[in-house]
């Protein structure tokens, strides 16, 4: 416990200060964090970091979790940056030739899953951020997947009976999930007392109901794959709390839905 309450400690007094600066500081902490989350998708996949499907991924990654600004100016017309995820798409099935299906088509696909699913993910976390009124907006967001997790964690522990999904997280249950949507709502509705967002109230209480159930949805994605890959946490760069797609699972399929809803 007390080496999670140091990490947390150090790792709030990195963070939040980078959150509240915006701009070219978050773009880089999350295209940083990006990398580290296919560090650690590598990693538990037992796969080679010194590889050339490591460096494409990682560089397709990065396509898509730059903001969108950095293609301007010197891209040729009707380019964008799928066109360019697309060729690191194509060179990873070319690496599949050349090195003769020891990277082979499965390996392939969970390297262009990766590229998705962690760039789209940290691209989010700065964009909503620089957006207009951007800071509120994603204090919205995590505060709606905090207070799922603890809600769900704490009524859970006290009141769990029936499994959610015992198959992915035993620990889970359905009472702990519909607690953890409860108290998204509440603090949702109190935060938006102080600080209004671009919907009325009851429209971002839906939101607030959408993103607490996915934000679930997107821990038990992570559930999924380290029960796959028969790791405990998916890195341990934050000794005591895992690493960081421990940290950001929920995130990263919440945060693009903020897009989805016409939010950024």
């Amino acid at each position: 416990m007390k080496q999670r309450v140091i990490t947390a400690v150090i790792a709030l007094a990195i963070f939040i200060p980078i959150l509240l600066l915006g701009g070219i500081w978050l773009e880089i902490a999350a295209a940083a964090l990006a990398m580290v989350g296919v560090f650690e998708i590598y990693i538990m996949r037992k796969r080679i970091i010194v590889s050339i499907d490591f460096l494409i991924t990682i560089l397709g990654t990065l396509s898509l979790a730059v903001p969108l600004n950095f293609y301007k100016g010197w891209l040729p017309n009707g380019f964008n940056r799928l066109d360019i995820f697309y060729i690191f798409v194509v060179l990873l099935l070319m690496v599949t030739v050349f090195s003769k299906n020891k990277f082979n088509f499965e390996d392939a696909s969970v390297s262009v899953i990766t590229m998705a699913y962690v760039g789209i993910g940290f691209h989010y976390l700065a964009s909503v951020r620089n957006s207009a009124g951007g800071l509120g907006l994603l204090m919205f967001a995590l505060i709606v997947v905090w207070s799922t997790d603890i809600g769900a964690y704490s009524f859970g522990r006290k009141i769990g009976k029936h499994k959610l999904w015992p198959a992915i997280s035993p620990n889970k249950t359905w009472e702990g999930t519909i607690a953890g949507v409860i108290c998204a709502l509440v603090l949702a509705g109190v935060y938006m007392i102080f600080v209004p967002q671009k919907y009325s109230m009851i429209n971002m209480l839906i939101i607030a109901l959408v993103l607490s159930a996915f934000g679930q949805i997107g821990d038990l994605i992570e559930s999924a794959y380290k029960r796959f890959y028969k790791v405990k946490d998916s890195g341990n760069i934050l000794p005591g709390h895992g690493g960081i797609l421990d940290r950001f699972d929920s995130m990263l399929i919440v945060l693009p839905m903020l897009h989805i809803f016409g939010l950024v």
